[in-house]
Parts: C-alpha cells; sequence; structure tokens
C-alpha cells in the first residue's frame, strides 16, 4: 500500500474529558510545592502579603488556609479560576503558565477545595470542588454570599483582605490521623519548617526585592487563638558572602539556534554552613547543577540536564539560568515547577559554550573540584577516635569515616537498646565497647517510627560525639565519670519529660 499524505476524515465527534481525571491530578505535589503554587496566584494577583494558616480543633488539624491581599475575583472571574484547564490571559510577568496550578495543587493535596474572593467594588464569592463530586462529573458549588463575606472579612492579624482571595483546603490527606497531641505538634513543626524553607528559596529573589512578605501560624479554633506568624525568609543558593574562588562568578554564553542563553557559574566556598548552600538538607550530589528562574522564581534547584553527572567533587558548582515563555521550545518546566526539561540539544550546546578569556564548562568543572579539594585540607589535626559500629545509620558511619581518622585496633563502638533495671537513661559498658539505651525512652525518641537497628540516627550521633572518647584508653579518671553523672542527669530529665 502506498503512502498516503492526506489523512481522510469522515466527521468530528466531542469527546469530553472522563472526570475521573480529577482523580490523578496533582499526585506529583509535595505539601510544600502545592503550597508554593498557590502562593504563585496570590503574586500574579498582586499581593503584598500571603498568609499560610493551619488551622487546628485542640488535638485535630482541621484546615489549610492560604490567604492574600491581592486584587481578588469578581463572579466571572473566579468561575475562570476554578475550571479545569481555564487559562486566563497571563500577562509577561506571570507565574501562572498552565491553567490547572490552583486546582491540582489543591486536589492533590485535599478532599476539599475552596475559594472565596473579593474584588475592588465588589461582593465577596465563593466557589468549591469536593473530589467526590469532581470525579463524577465537573461541578462546581456555589459558595453562599454571606459565608464568603464573613470569612473573608475574618481577622487574619497578618494581613487584611479588603480586597483578596482565601483558598481553604479541607480534608487534607497528609495531616495526621492520630489525635496525640505529640504527634500533631511533631508534624506542625515538621511541616512549617518545611514550608517556609521551601517557600524561602522559590521565592527568595522576589522576597529579596521587598516584593512580598509571606507568613505561616497555627489558629487553634477550639480556643480561639492564633500563635504568632513565622515569617518565610529568603534563602538564596547563591548567597555566599565570598566566592570559593578567585574571579567567579564567571558567564558562559550557549547558543541554541539563534538565541544565546547567558549561564552564570558559581562556586561556593567549601564546608559552608549557610542555608543556602545547605538547601532543605538536600544531598551535595542534588544540590549542584542548575538554578533555573522564570520571572525570578526558582523552578529547579540543582540537576546537570545531562550536562555532567552529579559527583562529590561538584557539589560547589552551581548555574544560575534565567528563561522565560519564549524560550519554550528549548525549555519546559513540569506542572509542578519543580523541574525544567531541556531539550536534547542543551547539552550540547553548554559544552561549546564560552566565556571571557576563552572560559568553558570544562575549566568551570576543573576549577570547581579544585575549590572543593582544596576546601578539604584540613586546617588543623582532629584527634583519632574509635570507629562507630552497630546501631548507628550507615550513612553517618560512612560521615565519620570521611570526617575522622579511627584508632588503629580499636573495636567499633556499638550504640543499642537494652532493657534497664532502673531509670537512668544511659550505661557505659566499657568492656564490651556497648553505649547501652534504656529501652523505656525508646518511643520517646523516636516517635512513631519504626523501631530498629539504625533508628535514632541524630540522637545516637550525638551521643556518640559526645562519649565516644570515654571508650579509649585503659580507665575512666575522675573528670570521666563526674562528666557521666553530669550527662547521666540532664538526659534522664530530658527523656522523662519527652514521655509526660
Amino acid at each position: 500500500m502506498s503512502w498516503e499524505e492526506a489523512v481522510p476524515v469522515t466527521e468530528t465527534r466531542h469527546l469530553p474529558p472522563d472526570p475521573k481525571l480529577m482523580e490523578t491530578i496533582g499526585l506529583n505535589h509535595a505539601f510544600e510545592t502545592a503550597v508554593a503554587d498557590l502562593v504563585d496566584n496570590s503574586v500574579d494577583a498582586g499581593a503584598d502579603r500571603v498568609l499560610i494558616r493551619f488551622l487546628r480543633d485542640d488535638d485535630r488539624l482541621a484546615a489549610l488556609c492560604v490567604v492574600d491581599d491581592g486584587r481578588g475575583m469578581d463572579d466571572e472571574t473566579i468561575d475562570q479560576a476554578m475550571t479545569v484547564g481555564g487559562r486566563r490571559a497571563y500577562e509577561d510577568r506571570d507565574l501562572g503558565h498552565f491553567g490547572v496550578g490552583l486546582k491540582a495543587a489543591s486536589l492533590g493535596q485535599a478532599d476539599s477545595l475552596v475559594v472565596l474572593s473579593r474584588a475592588a467594588a465588589c461582593e465577596a464569592v465563593g466557589r468549591r470542588w469536593l473530589i467526590h463530586k469532581a470525579t463524577n462529573g465537573f461541578d462546581c458549588d456555589v459558595i453562599d454570599g454571606a459565608f464568603a463575606t464573613a470569612e473573608v472579612d475574618r481577622r487574619w492579624e497578618f494581613l487584611s483582605v479588603t480586597t483578596g482571595t482565601i483558598v481553604r483546603w479541607d480534608g487534607v490527606r497528609s495531616f495526621p490521623s492520630s489525635k496525640r497531641p505529640e504527634v500533631v505538634e511533631r508534624y506542625l513543626e515538621d511541616t512549617v519548617l518545611r514550608v517556609r524553607q521551601h517557600l524561602g528559596l522559590v521565592f527568595h529573589r522576589i522576597l529579596e526585592k521587598g516584593q512580598l512578605v509571606i507568613g505561616v501560624d497555627v489558629e487553634d479554633i477550639s480556643l480561639g487563638e492564633t500563635g504568632p506568624p513565622f515569617l518565610v525568609e529568603p534563602i538564596d543558593p547563591f548567597g555566599y558572602l565570598r566566592a570559593g574562588r578567585s574571579g567567579y562568578p564567571k558567564t558562559l554564553t550557549a547558543h541554541m539556534g539563534d538565541r544565546p542563553i547567558d549561564l552564570h557559574c558559581h562556586i561556593w566556598p567549601g564546608r559552608s554552613q549557610l542555608p543556602g548552600f545547605k538547601l532543605l538538607g538536600a544531598t551535595a550530589e542534588a544540590r549542584q547543577g542548575f538554578y533555573f528562574y522564570r520571572h525570578d522564581r526558582l523552578l529547579q534547584a540543582g540537576g546537570w540536564n545531562g550536562v555532567a553527572h552529579p559527583e562529590r567533587h561538584l557539589q560547589l558548582a552551581r548555574i544560575a539560568v534565567d528563561i522565560d515563555d519564549s524560550m519554550a521550545s528549548m525549555f519546559v518546566m513540569n506542572p509542578e515547577k519543580t523541574r525544567v526539561e531541556t531539550r536534547t540539544s542543551f547539552a550540547a550546546s553548554v559544552e561549546v559554550a564560552r566565556g571571557p578569556g576563552d572560559f568553558s564548562l570544562v575549566a568551570y568543572l576543573h576549577d570547581a573540584t579544585q575549590t572543593f579539594k582544596a576546601s578539604r585540607k584540613r586546617t588543623r589535626t582532629r584527634p583519632r577516635v574509635i570507629p562507630p559500629g552497630r546501631g548507628l545509620a550507615p550513612k553517618v558511619r560512612k560521615t565519620i569515616g570521611v570526617e575522622l581518622d579511627f584508632v588503629p585496633g580499636e573495636d567499633p563502638l556499638d550504640i543499642r537498646w537494652a532493657d534497664f533495671t532502673d531509670d537512668s537513661f544511659f550505661e557505659v559498658d566499657r568492656e564490651e565497647h556497648v553505649l547501652w539505651l534504656n529501652k523505656a525512652y525508646r518511643w520517646a525518641v523516636i516517635g512513631e517510627r519504626d523501631a530498629s537497628l539504625n533508628d535514632a540516627p541524630l540522637v545516637k550521633a550525638l551521643l556518640y560525639l559526645l562519649m565516644e572518647d570515654l571508650f579509649r584508653g585503659a580507665y575512666l579518671g575522675a573528670k570521666d565519670k563526674d562528666q557521666i553523672e553530669l550527662w547521666q542527669a540532664v538526659l534522664t530529665a530530658a527523656a522523662r519529660s519527652e514521655q509526660e
């Protein structure tokens, strides 16, 4: 059969999407990236302030609200915003792009999405998506106007919603189901910190310019009390005080077709403890590489996009790249705005890119490697230690081995749990080279995590660093014994407090 260039058509049929697709949107969002997507909308609405509020009802987390003092929406605009795939007319500097962010971010996290808003010279309006209704048909609830007005006029402390928008999540699936206060407290502590760090990173340029202030707080609706807001501080992934190598940052200019693209190459100083280098506890391999920005909003924090392989010795290397929608043929961001896909020609273009003085990618990676190696040379001799043994997590043992030299011929120091006959927190067993921990306090230390040989890695690492030298030498001196008594008293009191 010969090739036919023209494809014959007999008719056209309208095939609307199956409502079941609502079950899948937003599933790739983490909690903090979903919240960031809502903040994008607030920025596009011209907000000066954004509040992320966790609503707590006694020992239960009830809802999450993201509130802004932007332009707000009228009846027509809110319908457009709540339409799945509804794409408004984006301005040149808008952070929105796909028309699904609000719905995907919210319904990927919660069973109910409520949006309440008020525009200038308009009455407050509201809409609601319920996931169980949305999956049976695209039917969106209209919220009572009086309720919408009351919520918009509610006391938000951090901001005043003369005009603005409230996004409310009910039935948040990541909220703890346990009613134990300590579980809720730990969740809030961890999640508030994670949200603040993520927002501080992705919006750091916007925050640094003073264009936006973001706060996070917790309201106890059963008591009618709200805690003080935690401000989101900018975390600049290029915010070192002094470059790790003289002459940096340097710029490479790559060409993709006729389009020049500037690659701003940075080298961090070694062993930095700044938040901008640590980045949410990410590994050294994850932090290196490209940082793509769109309209000053960070889309990707690290990763080489096929240009290089992540290596420990390249951990000081970071490249800032600004892209915009005119580069859509070269760069595509994912819907969650956490990663940028580059075309296959990108790596080739970067490899032949050049900067002043014939500066190249190869030269940059070499400089970054040499800077890292120089930073690892110790300025003073650290004491040798007994090697860590069973009970400490493999990553902890590996890091101790990288940072410290071991005493030759010494058996490893184990840290293990055991049943005690008294309420002391630990016991030093020099003969067996074991630091025993009282199993009665195990759950106070690890919480709801599963018990295992290598559990409580943070506590065990701290105890190792604190007590390792007690296992060296022929005997314990009077000073050592006094230290043990001091540590025993304080740590036992702390462990008891955890159980209260």
